[in-house]
C-alpha cells in the first residue's frame, strides 16, 4: 500500500479543499452555536409548519439513527475522516469533483465530531415536515457522498466506453462485399468508404447459434 501511494500529494497540501472544507466546518458550528443561544432546547421557530428550527440534542448519527452511541459513532467518524484522506491519496489526480466531495464531508463529520467531543451529542435543529431534524454537517455529508457517486458511476461509463472504443479498434472491418473498398468500422458495425454500403452487427442475442 505505501508503495502505491507513494509519490501522491498529501490531503494536507491540497489548500482548495481544506479551505472548502474549513468553511463547510465554521458554517456547521456557526449554526449550531446560534441555535444554542437563541433557542430553548425542544422549542422550535416558528411553532409550527412545513420547514422550522427545532433545538434538540442527537446522541445517534446522521437524522437521529442509531440513538445513545454516541462513543462508538465517535470513533466512526475518526474512521470516516481517515478513510476519506485514503480515497484522496489513492488517486493519481484527484478531479475537483472529487475534491469537492471530500471536503464537504470532511467538513461534516469534523462539525459533528467536534460536538461528540465537547458536549457529548451533535446539536441539530433543521426541522422538516416528518423528516428527521438534521443539521449542516450532516447536509453537506450527504451531498458530498451523492457526488463522489455520481462521479464513480461517470467513471465506470467510461472505462467501459474506453474498452469498447478500444475493441472497436482493434476489429479490421475488412473490405465491402459490393465495391471492394475499405469499410470503416462503426460502433454497431461497418461502412463502406467507397459506396457507404453498411453491414450491422448483430447483437449476441439475436445471433443463430
Amino acid at each position: 500500500m505505501l508503495q502505491f501511494l507513494k509519490g501522491r500529494s498529501p490531503i494536507y497540501r491540497d489548500w482548495t479543499l481544506l479551505q472548502l472544507a474549513a468553511l463547510a466546518l465554521a458554517l456547521d458550528q456557526l449554526t449550531k452555536f446560534v441555535v444554542r443561544q437563541t433557542l430553548e432546547w425542544h422549542h422550535s421557530w416558528p411553532a409550527s409548519g412545513l420547514f422550522r428550527f427545532t433545538h434538540v440534542h442527537n446522541t445517534g448519527s446522521a437524522f437521529g439513527l442509531f440513538q445513545d452511541q454516541n462513543l462508538p459513532l465517535l470513533f466512526v467518524s475518526l474512521i470516516g475522516v481517515l478513510v476519506l484522506a485514503y480515497i484522496y491519496q489513492s488517486q493519481e489526480r484527484p478531479t475537483w469533483l472529487l475534491r469537492v466531495s471530500i471536503a464537504l464531508m470532511l467538513g461534516g463529520a469534523l462539525g459533528n465530531l467536534i460536538d461528540r467531543i465537547h458536549q457529548g451529542h451533535v446539536t441539530d435543529f433543521i426541522d422538516v415536515g416528518p423528516w428527521p431534524v438534521f443539521n449542516l454537517a450532516d447536509s453537506a455529508i450527504v451531498v458530498g457522498l451523492v457526488m463522489m457517486g455520481w462521479m464513480l458511476v461517470m467513471q465506470r461509463e467510461q472505462r467501459e466506453t474506453a474498452v469498447a472504443d478500444t475493441d472497436l479498434g482493434a476489429m479490421d472491418p475488412g473490405y465491402c462485399p459490393l465495391c471492394d473498398g475499405p469499410m470503416i468500422a462503426l460502433a454497431n458495425g461497418s461502412r463502406c468508404a467507397d459506396c457507404g454500403v453498411r453491414e450491422r452487427i448483430l447483437p449476441a442475442q439475436e445471433r443463430r447459434p
